[in-house]
């Protein structure tokens, strides 16, 4: 008679979970999108959850503004929407903004599957409840596992604490005010703070 195995009340409930509510995996597990619980509830809809907030939305759209007219073009391609970057199997991930070596990249009508040279993410938008120190343990996770996988540098925007996440394989991991010069590449050079006042963008 052949053995039935068990499972845990997490790994149950997730068969439950629609797809549609998880925004990405990570070493194997999914993390489902900010508000997933209220949608299960009937609470809200999953259309409801799905988008940006105003607030991040803005500001993923001026960081690819701003970055769309410093990068050298010819050399790099700039991709935002949350595009998709399978890394190996149950490790899909989403960046908010990421940039590419374009003579590296094949458009195959697919997720990426090439690391990109820099991701740019803005805050969290998946639910913490797995990661015990929330924020700090999914940014260190996830960009390790970038990292890992061949991107040379990963930067955090947060807008809650105003702070700018960045970390490489080549240089030690900082955590720094929005008004430091954070380099991206090679003569692209963002402040948060003087974009964010050039853009006349006050919250």
């Amino acid at each position: 008679m052949a053995e039935t195995a068990l499972t845990t009340p997490t790994e149950t409930a997730a068969r439950n979970i629609p797809a549609s509510l998880i925004y990405e995996t990570l070493n194997g597990r999914p993390l489902y999108r900010k508000g997933y619980k209220e949608v299960l509830a009937n609470l809200k809809t999953p259309e409801e959850i799905m988008g940006s907030i105003d607030l991040q939305a803005i500001i993923v759209s001026v960081l690819h503004g701003f970055l769309f007219n410093k990068i050298n073009r010819k050399k790099y391609l700039l991709t935002t929407s949350e595009s998709g970057l399978h890394i190996a199997n149950g490790n899909n991930l989403s960046n908010d903004i990421a940039i590419f070596d374009k003579e590296k990249v094949i458009i195959k009508g697919k997720y990426f599957d090439i690391p990109p040279k820099i991701v740019v993410e803005v805050d969290v938008k998946i639910d913490l409840e797995e990661f015990p120190a929330r924020e700090l343990d999914y940014f260190y996770e996830k960009t390790d596992r970038m990292l890992d996988f061949g991107v040379e540098k990963v930067i955090w925007i947060t807008t809650k604490s105003r702070k700018i996440f960045t970390a490489s394989r080549s240089a030690p991991w900082l955590t720094e005010n929005w008004d430091t010069d954070v380099v991206v590449v090679e003569n692209c050079v963002l402040n948060m703070a003087r974009l964010l006042k050039e853009e006349e963008i006050v919250f």
